[in-house]
Formats: structure tokens, sequence, C-alpha cells
């Protein structure tokens, strides 16, 4: 046993594979409720523990969250989050991570055996069978070649469905509430709104998370807008339906047929008239029951649980370097590709990487505040892991950087930046410039001189609109001139700076919050725009390329990590430049 598991306890509340328990009991000290825990029992245990594990029985509401003093992270070994109050969590800065890709297979895969059976109509054919009868011509289903498959939610599992559904030989339309690179770049599907999608459809199954605007969004109209004869499969979350409308269209004869594997009560009444209608196949909430889904599952969980506790570990210690997994490590911020390119070929070649990203937890991921090309750079290599420097958000401080434009007609440069779609650019005086920074009402002000000022607004304003405005405006100028950083905010200043500046750029000084939010919607700002600043910042570190890339568990490689820190501490030298820089080469 490690010495992570001489200080931290994990309770795991709900049974899951031996694997995982294994696993967890080599880091930490491991406790296995042997009941249903009730918010009131786990509530009047939680405060011992540094970690739970659930499945979906537990629930975790914010009066239990907020007894968790020692509460460091709570472990979802699946993928809905509904149990748990994730706000909560998340104000309190405890961590929520699930496994959102161990049960996709096992979804998927009954999702395509519910499409057959309702297609074949293989259960009333089992049963007429077990019960003595032979009635052959009774059972004449349906060919699934040909048919069209349409499925809401394009996640890991609607993108697996579909590749099940097109081996099938079947037309496959999706609707998803927000395009996303997998459905622009797959040729094999066709994107649609949701009406389209129900009304064309032969088979509808549904993938999409339990979130307030998704309860009942398969309502009566829904329901009555899917072609007649066609069949409804759910295998997300029973709220996500009608179910007094599910059985109308059943009764009424519109729908030929539904699959449910949830529902908005579980376990629901025995009595409950849909589940007894003759046309709908039944099973208890099943679709991730297989012995591989529920092992991965296990591992997966006590993994990233493991690797939080090692997180805050490395965050006490005198320097909080620790590996992590380098898919949940997130840029804020663009990079230009022939430096990432550039910077990958130099570590490839020196075996090394030098610089560990400056990153903070945030929401079960790790955002880079400093070091997006090295990220990328390890990306482009393949590495699974990458070193980082963990810090609390609390400790960094964030600049916001100008830009200065050189060397350019300032003339056709605005022409240009008019002329963008969706982004108006409009005479002000320097006062509404910065009010409007000030209270976010625009994206970016721009200087052409002393009396020439310019407000940048987006037509959509919301965080995607506003980030993928400004990113478009700063990729409009960086394509015409050399753009410099500056910290000036008036001509006159930027002037004496850069002589031959023709236009200065003004930001608005974003929050660190801000900038979380941003990533979390899945965009980048430009590159160049934010500084953060920490202190204690770990350069030199030269770890060796070796270690993030091979295929040792990430546990292991941390295990080698923290030994070549204490070789390396004993010669460790500190230096100041702007900030406290710790150089571990000297």
């Amino acid at each position: 046993m490690s010495e992570v598991a001489s200080s931290y306890r994990v309770l795991v509340c709900d049974p899951i594979a031996e694997e995982g328990i294994v696993y967890l009991r080599q880091y930490a000290h491991v406790d296995v409720a042997r009941e249903k825990l009730s918010p009131d029992k786990l509530g009047a245990i939680i405060a011992d523990y540094d970690a739970i594990i659930v499945r979906s029985a537990t629930k975790v509401p914010r009066q239990v969250i907020e007894r968790g003093k020692r509460l460091k992270v709570i472990g979802r070994a699946g993928s809905g989050l509904d149990n748990i109050d994730v706000a909560a969590a998340r104000e309190l800065g405890i961590e929520v991570r699930n496994t959102p890709g161990a049960n996709t297979l096992a979804v998927a895969e009954l999702t395509i055996g519910f499409i057959i059976a309702l297609a074949r109509r293989l259960v009333d054919a089992v049963n007429s069978m077990k019960a003595g009868r032979w009635e052959k011509k009774r059972f004449v289903g349906l060919g699934l070649a040909g048919k069209t498959l349409g499925i809401v939610g394009y996640g890991r599992i609607g993108r697996e469905v579909a590749k099940r559904a097109k081996a099938l030989g079947m037309r496959i339309l999706v609707n998803q509430r927000r395009m996303t690179p997998e459905l622009a770049l797959d040729p094999d599907v066709q994107a649609v709104d949701l009406n389209e999608l129900l009304a064309e459809s032969d088979f509808v199954t549904l993938h999409v998370p339990l979130r307030p605007e998704n309860v009942h969004m398969i309502g009566r109209e829904q329901l009555f807008r899917m072609k007649r004869g066609a069949f409804l499969i759910n295998t997300s979350r029973g709220q996500i339906v009608d179910e007094e409308a599910l059985l109308e269209a059943l009764e009424s004869g519109h729908l030929a047929g539904a699959a449910l594997d949830v529902y908005s009560q579980e376990p629901p009444d025995p009595e409950t008239p849909l589940i007894h209608h003759p046309n709908v196949i039944c099973t208890p909430h099943i679709a991730a029951q297989t012995e591989d889904a529920q092992r991965l599952a296990a591992v997966q969980i006590a993994e990233q649980v493991v690797e939080v506790l090692m997180t805050h570990e490395a965050q006490k210690a005198p320097l909080p370097l620790v590996i992590v997994d380098l898919q949940d490590v997130l840029p804020h911020e663009h990079v230009d590709n022939r430096r990432v390119h550039d910077l990958a070929a130099r570590i490839r070649e020196d075996g090394l990487l030098a610089n560990p990203p400056l990153v903070t937890p945030w929401q079960g991921k790790y955002i880079v505040l400093d070091g997006a090309t090295r990220t990328e750079a390890l990306r482009w290599l393949e590495c699974p892991h990458t070193v980082v420097q963990v810090v609390s958000l609390d400790e960094v401080e964030l600049y916001t950087w100008n830009h200065a434009v050189l060397e350019t007609a300032a003339h056709v440069l605005i022409g240009q930046l008019q002329r963008l779609a969706d982004v108006e650019v409009r005479a002000v005086d320097l006062a509404q410039a910065r009010e409007g920074l000030a209270n976010r009402t625009v994206i970016a002000g721009l200087i052409f001189g002393e009396e020439k000022v310019y407000a940048v607004r987006s037509e959509d304003m919301s965080l995607q609109g506003q980030v993928h405005a400004l990113n478009r405006l700063v990729d409009t100028y960086m394509a015409q001139a050399q753009v410099e950083r500056t910290l000036a905010t008036d001509w006159p200043t930027l002037r004496k700076e850069y002589p031959d500046a023709a236009m200065l750029v003004l930001f608005p000084a974003y929050t660190p919050q801000e900038v979380m939010d941003f990533v979390m919607t899945g965009q980048r700002l430009p590159a160049g725009i934010t500084r953060f600043v920490v202190p204690g910042r770990v350069l030199r570190l030269n770890c060796p390329l070796d270690l993030l890339c091979s295929d040792a568990p990430l546990v292991e490689k941390n295990r080698r990590l923290q030994a070549f820190l204490q070789e390396r501490m004993a010669r460790r030298r500190v230096r100041y430049y702007q900030e406290p820089v710790i150089l571990l080469d000297e």
C-alpha cells in the first residue's frame, strides 16, 4: 500500500466490480457499504472520507455534500450524474468524475438488440413458442436494410449505434442540439432538426442526458409527429419521454411499438399499463449491465479517484507536479500549428519535456493556464500522458494583453474588419469603448490614432458567440500584419512603444472564471491575450519523454516522477524573474 493509502479513505456506496476495489486498495483505505445508504445515512458518515464512489442507486444531494468536510472527489461508476448535486460539489471545490465511455458499447449493443427485436417481433415469437404454439404466419417482421433510423443525441453512444446501424444497411438521421466535429465530419449520417427526424424515421432512439431542458423532450406533440407505424427506443433516462403520451400513441395505433430500458420512476409500479402493453419491450435498466462494461467502469472510476487524490497530494508537496491523462488537459487559447510541430520535433529529438504546462483543476479537467503549445506538441507526439504543475485558481493573477498591429494600411484593415459576417464594427468614442469592454457589451475596442475609435460586437453575444467572433477578428488582422502584445491602453503610450503601430486592439480584462467558462463551452480564446502569473513556477524539469509516452499505468508513472523529483530537488536553485521560478537543472 502506498503513502497515499496511509492518509486517504474511500467509501464505495454501491456495488462495483471487484477489479475496481482491488485497484483502490493499492492506494487508499477502502470501505464498501453493506447496505443501501439513504442520504441521511450517507450524510452521517461522509465526513470520514476523502472520496466516495456511487452508481445510480445512491443519491448525493447538497445536504450530504456539505457534510463532507474531507471530501475531495465524488466518483460515479457510469455516465449519468443526475443522482449527484454537481453544482453543490463544484461550489465547494469537490471534483465530480464519471465514466461516460465505459458503458458505451453495452448501451449501443442493447439499442441495436431492441431495434432487431421490435422489427422481428422476437419477444412475442419466443413467448408463443414457450406457450406451445406454432404461429409462423403471425410473426411477419420488418427488414432493416433501407429503413431510416433517427438518433437523438450524437455523443459516444449515439455514434456507436450509428456505426452498427450502418452495417445493417440503415439510413441514419441525427439530431444534435449543438453541431460537433464528429457530426460535421461523418459522411454516413445526415444532421436534421428534431421534427424532420421524427417525421422521417422508422425507428427513433434516444441518447441524450437528463437535464431540465430535456425532461419530456419527447412529449405528445413529438410522438404524434413520428411516422405512423414507427418504433421508439429509450435507453437514456425515463424522464426524457412523457410516458402517458407514449401509452396514448401506442393504444391509438399511431406507433407500432416501443422498447424501454429506463422509466420515470425506478423501479416502476409493476402494474404500470405501459409495461404491460403488448407492443412494448421492457427491461429493468440493464443497458450497462455487461460484465465487460461493469469491469471497465469500476477500474476507470478507481483510476480517476486515485488520480484526484494524488493531485491533491501533489498540491501539498513542495513541487506540485503530477502526471495526468493528456485527454483531460484542455488549453484555453489557440496555438500556432507551425510552432506546435517545431516544438514536437525538438521534444522528440531531445527526448525531454523541459517545462511542464501550468494547469488548474476544473470540473474534472485540467485547464492549461500556460503551456498550450507544449500540450499540443505532446498530443501531436501521441503521448497518452503529460506532467503538469497544478495550481489552484485562487493562487494565480490574470492579466490581459492588448495587441499592437504594426506596419499596415489602417483604412484597408478597418474595411476588412467591417465586412466580417456576424460582427458589428461601429465608430464610438474612447470612453464608450472602455465602458463596453468593462460591462462586456463589446468584445474588443479598436484605436486608430488619437480620434478614430471603434467598438466590436458579436451579433451572438453568448459565450460561444463572443469567442467565435473574437477569433475571427484576431485571425483577420493577424493575417495582414505583424502583431505584438502590449500593456498599452491608449494611443500615445502605444506609439512610444511601437512608433510604426497602425492599430491598438483593446480586450476586456477577463476574469479566471470567465476563461474557465469559455473552455467548458468548447471554446478557445485567441493566442496571446491572457497571461497567468503564479508564484513558484517550475521550469527546466526536463522530464524524460519515455516516461510520458510509455505504456506504464498512470499511477506507476507518478511513482517514478516522485522519485525523479526527490533526486532533482537535492540540486535545485530558485531564481526570481518577473515571478519566482524554480529551476531543476542547476
